[in-house]
């Protein structure tokens, strides 16, 4: 039996509920949040959307809802320019099982006429659409999550073995501001491992090396360079900057530091250190329930009891397999997907090739972000861990 157009939206709209814009704002306004879905094309969407929405083409409206949504039940409104894009659209998705499937009538356009507010979305121009593909069809990112990298920031703590990896995918991956902390120069025993580096880098300072190498990588990602000391007088003002924190220091008091300020300001830590064919990584986020770096380790060690890995050494490999999982950590705690290393300390043997996990609690007696906790400023830490400072500051050590 031929149907015509006329009759298919017909049908469409009598089966689906309408819902009209002020009713809409209304609801938003309540705080009651249906999923939102924009179905128009992507030339449409640009013009603008309602904030909140999931923008998903019309053409993979029934292939993606279930990323969005699988719960059958879940009130969802879809919109189209127009309202008989959606009305359709509506109707397939009640097909599918949903229940509570309404669409906006007469659409975004009657959005705006009403007077409504709308966001002007920002998009992806063609090369970064060809350069993150990989990450678009990727329905826990998609071009939302890579416009949320690009505007993210993210600080490492040292330019060296665990912070060379970690800075080379965060480029990659489009984190748009990289702040890289580092006192020192380029040294040839640091090319066994800090592979942002190179034998030309050699005396250079290693802020500079590092940017040169991020920035051949990615022209979208902006590369600042602090090449300071990092003490009590301006990791606060450094690390405050910043969405999360990537620790690659290997010296105490640059590890209780940057721990300390990070919970002072609330601020994840993505957390690594390594020793000899071992390494272990863990997410530090007392902001949102999780400990923080004093409730493992509470007080510093005694001067030489941990030998660093300049004394030990380490395989040239390990930071790049910890470097890279605090990578991945730090897109994950700047997308919110997944399940962060928060409460859970990962660690691996690289002779083995084993990896296993403990558990690590919220101390509710941690000086820093226990229930009264006591420590409410930085503390220099150099003197008490047996280093030796330079005009009374510690410079930061990496890997």
């Amino acid at each position: 039996m031929r149907i015509s157009k006329e009759r298919l939206v017909a049908e469409a709209r009598a089966q689906v509920r309408e819902i009209g814009p002020q009713e809409l704002w209304e609801q938003l306004a309540r705080g009651d949040h249906p999923i939102l879905v924009d179905i128009r094309e992507q030339d449409e969407y640009v013009q603008g959307y309602i904030a909140g929405a999931l923008h998903i083409p019309r053409g993979f409206l029934e292939l993606r809802i279930e990323d969005a949504t699988s719960d059958r039940d879940r009130a969802i409104i879809l919109y189209c320019a127009g309202g008989v894009r959606s009305a359709l659209a509506a109707k397939s998705l009640r097909e599918m099982g949903y229940t509570q499937v309404a669409h906006l009538a007469p659409g975004f356009n009657g959005w705006k006429n009403a007077g409504l507010p709308f966001a002007i979305p920002t998009i992806l121009n063609q090369e970064q659409r060809t350069r993150y593909s990989r990450h678009l069809i990727i329905p826990e990112i998609g071009e939302r999550g890579q416009i949320k990298l690009l505007e993210s920031k993210a600080l490492l703590i040292g330019a060296g073995g665990l912070g060379s990896p970690a800075a080379l995918y965060l480029a990659a991956a489009g984190v748009g501001t990289l702040g890289i902390v580092d006192f020192d120069a380029v040294d040839l025993s640091n090319l066994q491992r800090q592979i942002l580096h190179r034998n030309e880098d050699i005396g250079r300072p290693k802020v500079e090396s590092a940017a040169d190498t991020l920035r051949s990588i990615n022209p979208d990602v902006r590369v600042v360079g602090h090449q300071v000391l990092l003490d009590s007088s301006n990791a606060l003002d450094i690390i405050r900057q910043y969405d999360v924190v990537l620790n690659g220091s290997d010296n105490f008091p640059t590890r209780y530091l940057v721990n300390d300020a990070c919970a002072l300001l609330g601020k994840p830590l993505i957390d690594a250190s390594m020793f000899i064919f071992e390494g272990n990584v863990t997410v530090f986020d007392p902001a949102h329930g999780g400990p923080c770096y004093r409730c493992l380790y509470p007080d510093p060690p005694p001067p030489g009891e941990v030998p660093s890995c300049a004394e030990a050494g380490v395989l040239g490999v390990l930071p790049g397999i910890a470097g890279s999982l605090q990578a991945v950590e730090a897109i994950k705690v700047l997308l919110g997907i997944g399940e962060p290393l928060v409460g859970r300390l990962l660690i691996f043997d690289a002779l083995s090739m084993t990896f296993r996990e403990l558990k690590v609690r919220k101390d509710p007696a941690c000086p820093v972000c226990g229930e009264n906790p006591t420590i409410h400023q930085l503390i220099d830490y150099d003197q008490f861990c047996g280093l030796p400072a330079r005009n009374g500051h510690e410079a930061v050590a990496v890997s």
